[in-house]
C-alpha cells in the first residue's frame, strides 16, 4: 500500500512541476506549428512533421529556453541553477545550427553520390548477407532563424503559462477536477 501512496505521490510532485510542465508545452506548441506551417506554406496534409527532427521552428530550443525561463522565473534569475540552463541551453541551440546541421548537409551530399557506389558484393555467394544501403537522414539540425523562432517561442509559451496558469496540478484544482489542499 506504501508503494501505491508514493507512487501517487510522486505523480502529484511531478504534475506540481510548473517549469518541467511549461518547459513540454513549449516544445509541443513548436512541434504542432510545425503541422500548421506544412499545412499554409506547403499545403499539404503531413502529420509525420510532429515525430521528425529539424524544420521551423526548433522544438529543442523552445523546450530548452521556455524550461530555462520558467527556471529563471520560480527561483530567480541569480540563481545557479538557472545559470546552468542558461548554459546547457546556449549549447543545445549552437549543437542544433551548427552540429546536427552540418550533419545533415553532410548526409545530403552524401545521398546525391551516384548508385551503385558502394554495393557490397555478398560472402559466400548469400545475397541474404549483402547489407542493405539506405538514404542517410537529412533533415537534422536547423538554420539559425529556425533556432532563433524557437527559442523565442519557448519564454512566450513557459512564462505567460507559469505565472498566470500555475502547474497542471494547480490548474485541475482551480478547474475543481482535483480536491484543493
Amino acid at each position: 500500500m506504501s508503494e501505491a501512496v508514493s507512487l501517487l505521490e510522486a505523480l502529484a510532485e511531478i504534475l506540481s512541476n510548473g517549469v518541467l510542465a511549461w518547459g513540454l508545452a513549449a516544445c509541443g506548441v513548436a512541434q504542432l506549428s510545425k503541422l500548421l506551417i506544412e499545412l499554409v506554406v506547403h499545403r499539404r496534409w503531413r502529420p509525420a512533421v510532429l515525430v521528425e527532427t529539424g524544420g521551423m521552428p526548433s522544438s529543442h530550443s523552445a523546450l530548452m529556453t521556455g524550461t530555462t525561463a520558467a527556471l529563471g522565473w520560480e527561483l530567480g534569475f541569480g540563481d545557479p541553477l538557472f545559470a546552468l540552463a542558461a548554459v546547457l541551453s546556449f549549447i543545445v541551440l549552437y549543437d542544433a545550427s551548427g552540429v546536427r546541421r552540418a550533419a545533415g548537409l553532410t548526409a545530403q551530399r552524401v545521398n546525391g553520390l551516384p548508385d551503385g557506389l558502394w554495393d557490397v558484393r555478398p560472402l559466400a555467394g548469400d545475397p541474404a548477407a549483402a547489407p542493405v544501403l539506405r538514404p542517410l537522414k537529412e533533415n537534422l539540425g536547423h538554420t539559425r532563424p529556425e533556432v532563433l523562432i524557437g527559442s523565442l517561442m519557448g519564454p512566450l509559451v513557459a512564462l505567460p503559462g507559469l505565472a498566470l496558469l500555475g502547474s497542471p496540478w494547480q490548474i485541475a484544482q482551480q478547474a475543481g477536477w482535483l480536491p484543493l489542499g
